[in-house]
């Protein structure tokens, strides 16, 4: 199912991939950023570590590690990357996540 209107009118984030391959939409506030990504090719996501993240899969499935642990996950499953743990991703088209980054300056906005 797709996000709502109001979601998908949020402002979206500069990631580098392009936006045939992904959509965003994003809250931020002083204490992080909330990113609703919808993936709309298959793309890995190279190995890379920031600040602490959470992230829930609302429709599709990733295959994401974290450090040396490679877990595929589904709809409704969650997971939880430490700070400065490096993790990469193999994702499928049609998968909708939800990521929580406490950096709220983690991606900027575009203009």
């Amino acid at each position: 199912m797709p996000y709502p209107k109001f979601i998908t009118d949020f402002p979206s984030i500069d990631v580098p991939f392009p936006e045939d391959v992904v959509e965003t939409a994003v809250i931020r506030s002083d204490q992080g950023l909330v990113a609703f990504f919808t993936f709309l090719k298959d793309m890995e996501l190279p190995t890379h570590s920031h600040g602490a993240q959470w992230g829930t899969v609302v429709e599709g499935e990733i295959e994401l590690t974290i450090g040396d642990v490679t877990k595929v996950y589904r709809a409704g499953d969650s997971y939880d990357i430490p700070a400065g743990v490096e993790h990469g991703a193999k994702i499928t088209a049609g998968a909708r996540v939800i990521d929580v980054f406490v950096e709220a300056d983690r991606y900027p906005l575009k203009e």
